[in-house]
Formats: structure tokens, C-alpha cells, sequence
């Protein structure tokens, strides 16, 4: 397999997930500044969407969006536990919170990267997202991770969202301790390097 990745961008979250999982995967650097490969070849032509992540599969399709790709590849490892088995309430749970944090996270942090938007604008997103931090943390209390004692693919993706604070200043508040304790985590402390993303 092949994922299609950007440094520092959402894609960030699969790789975080075939590196907990083990599963085998090459790794295809995307600019999405040019939407080309390292190799200089146009990356719509792999996928017309032109946004990361993609994975190539063995046989030669191509899955997209984040919040599938990841289920796919822990699917692969069942034994890592990166998401519930299916057909029970757990995994429902798991997808879920991969819904939460892609509609209600992931979207509205994305326009902030916008350099168009008005101030005005900007610190109302940054005031919704805020308060989306809250309930995150609420519904969390002593939890280790967003489901329970076991990091899933759910946290991959959530991880990933918190990684962006520096980029555009913002304020994690009450999802600090949850960071830290994700980016302890061996092979997450791995894709943050491999990724240029570790200080």
C-alpha cells in the first residue's frame, strides 16, 4: 500500500495509525502547495480531489478521507485495537467520534488556515472551537484516551487536529494533559519526527 501524505497536515493521523498498527506501507510526499510528488508528477492524477490523505491499495484502488483510511488500516492489525471489532457498540462509538472530530473540528479548523477570512471571523472560529475543546474534555474526564483506556484511531485523528495549536495560535486549554500523554506515545513520538513536527 501507498499513503499519500503531507507533513504536518491531517494526513498525519494514518500515518500515526500504520505506525501503532505495524501495518506495511509506503510513504508518498504530496506538496499541496504545487499538488505535485516529489517526482514532479501531478497528484490529481492519483487523486482528483487533490487533498491528502489517499491510500493505494494493493490492488491498485484508491481509498480516500481520513476517517475511513484510518479504519482500514487498523482493520488490517485487529489484534493493535485500534478500533473495535465490528458490529459492536464500541466501534460505533470509535466512528462516532471520527465524525465529531472531521465535521466539527477538522472543517472549522481548516478555514483558519484561510489567510482571506476577516478577524472578526477568525476569533469566532477560534471561540466554537474552543468551546468544542470543552465538551471534548468533559465528555473525556479521567479517561486516558477518548473511548477508554485503549488509544484508537479516534485519538490518532483528534492528536493530529491539536498538533495544528501552533500554527494557528490557538489554545488547547483542558486538552493539554490528553496532548502530552498522546505524544509520549513511542510511535507517535516517531511520526512527529519523521514528519519534522516534534518540537
Amino acid at each position: 500500500m501507498k499513503l499519500y501524505y503531507s507533513p504536518g497536515a491531517c494526513s498525519m493521523s494514518p500515518h500515526i495509525v500504520l505506525a501503532e498498527s505495524g501495518v506495511p506501507a509506503e510513504l508518498v510526499k504530496v506538496s499541496l502547495q504545487s499538488h505535485k510528488l516529489e517526482d514532479g508528477s501531478d497528484y490529481y492524477a492519483v487523486n482528483s480531489k487533490g487533498a491528502v490523505p489517499a491510500l493505494r491499495l494493493d490492488d491498485g484502488s484508491l481509498l480516500t478521507e481520513g476517517p475511513v483510511i484510518v479504519q482500514y488500516i487498523a482493520d488490517k492489525a485487529p489484534a493493535s485495537k485500534l478500533v473495535p471489532a465490528h458490529g459492536t457498540l464500541e466501534r460505533y462509538r470509535v466512528q462516532e467520534w471520527l465524525n465529531f472530530i472531521t465535521s466539527e473540528l477538522h472543517k472549522s479548523l481548516g478555514i483558519l488556515f484561510d489567510k482571506s477570512i476577516t478577524d472578526d471571523y477568525r476569533a469566532a472560529v477560534k471561540a466554537k472551537v474552543a468551546k468544542r475543546f470543552a465538551w471534548i474534555a468533559r465528555e473525556m474526564g479521567d479517561k486516558p484516551y477518548l473511548t477508554g483506556d485503549t488509544f484508537t484511531v479516534a485519538d490518532a485523528y483528534l492528536f493530529t487536529m491539536l498538533t495544528w495549536r501552533d500554527w494557528l495560535k490557538l489554545d488547547i486549554g483542558p486538552l493539554e494533559a490528553y496532548f502530552e500523554r498522546v505524544k509520549a506515545r513511542p510511535k507517535v513520538a516517531e511520526v512527529l519526527k519523521a514528519e519534522g513536527r516534534h518540537h
